[in-house]
């Protein structure tokens, strides 16, 4: 019987036992080693085959708050440079309004700027117009600017999936096992940007079309594996999404509220609109998920 549960391993007394067995045998080994015994005595890995070694620590750390064990002292204290990145500075850029139509607009065409010169105009644009201001992304993410005539039109942001959603996991028919082998298949569109003095009909759901004809493949060439699906929020108060359901979005539900953080059922932040795109009819089949 399970005495705790983390990420979706049951921990037993046996478990238990064992991890207290393992400190005691190695007592002048750090907390990081200690871990990669734990994964490896365990064959605790990612579906890519590296070990779970952060989610390992994690799993330690909590028993030691629980008092089930005690872990040797904190040996090292890793910088952390995103503590006091500073914002992206101001970029001055021709903001003449730019209107008509889409066709007057063409050659439209999207860059992929992560990792590349035009990457600070990217998280400056975001810094000074969005309304979520700029926010680094943290692990597999691409960075999209859209030009037209030599000038930056639009700004789109993707990185990794949230881990849990009813709503989509739902929709794909996923369960927690599956979710967990598969999440790194779907591409999260963090952040969607028009320039405020761009004002051209259908340029948002032309570019979410683009992009959905591309990103698979970009993706594979950044991290080595394709995306299957897409997802995004909106918040309703702000926003009627009207540019994704333009460009054939889905409506997979509402989140409810509460972020990773909460301790109750309570709400505790806005609640978002659940849109999702498949891109391929065989979404289900490739993420493992059922009919």
């Amino acid at each position: 019987m399970s005495e705790f549960r983390y990420r979706g391993r049951e921990i037993s007394t046996e478990d238990i036992l064992y991890i207290r067995a393992l400190i005691e045998s190695y007592p002048g080994e750090s907390r990081r080693k200690l871990s990669v015994r734990l994964c490896e005595a365990w064959q605790w890995r990612q579906a890519n085959g590296a070990l779970r070694d952060m989610v390992c620590r994690g799993l330690l750390l909590m028993l030691e708050r629980a008092g089930e064990i005690t872990l040797p002292p904190v040996s090292y204290v890793r910088h952390n440079p995103l503590i006091r990145r500073a914002r992206p500075q101001p970029v001055l850029i021709d903001a003449t309004p730019i209107e008509g139509r889409l066709c007057g607009l063409q050659p439209l065409e999207l860059e992929l700027v992560r990792r590349s010169a035009e990457e600070p105009l990217f998280n400056s644009l975001m810094e000074q117009h969005h309304y979520l201001g700029y926010e680094q992304p943290v692990g597999e993410h691409l960075k999209y600017l859209a030009w037209a005539h030599g000038r930056p039109v639009a700004c789109l942001s993707w990185s990794s999936a949230p881990r849990h959603l009813a709503s989509r996991d739902h929709y794909i028919g996923w369960d927690a096992a599956a979710r967990r082998s598969r999440i790194r298949f779907i591409a999260y569109n963090t952040r969607f940007l028009i320039l405020p003095w761009v004002r051209v009909e259908h340029l948002a759901s032309h570019i979410l079309g683009r992009m959905a004809a591309r990103i698979s493949d970009d993706w594979q060439q950044m991290y080595g594996h394709p995306i299957y699906f897409l997802e995004t929020f909106v918040d309703p108060e702000r926003f009627r999404g009207t540019c994704y359901r333009a460009a054939n979005w889905v409506l997979l539900g509402r989140t409810t509220g509460r972020g990773k953080q909460s301790n109750s059922y309570v709400p505790n932040r806005s609640i978002k609109e659940v849109l999702g795109y498949p891109l391929s009819k065989r979404f289900r089949e490739l993420l493992g998920g059922a009919a």
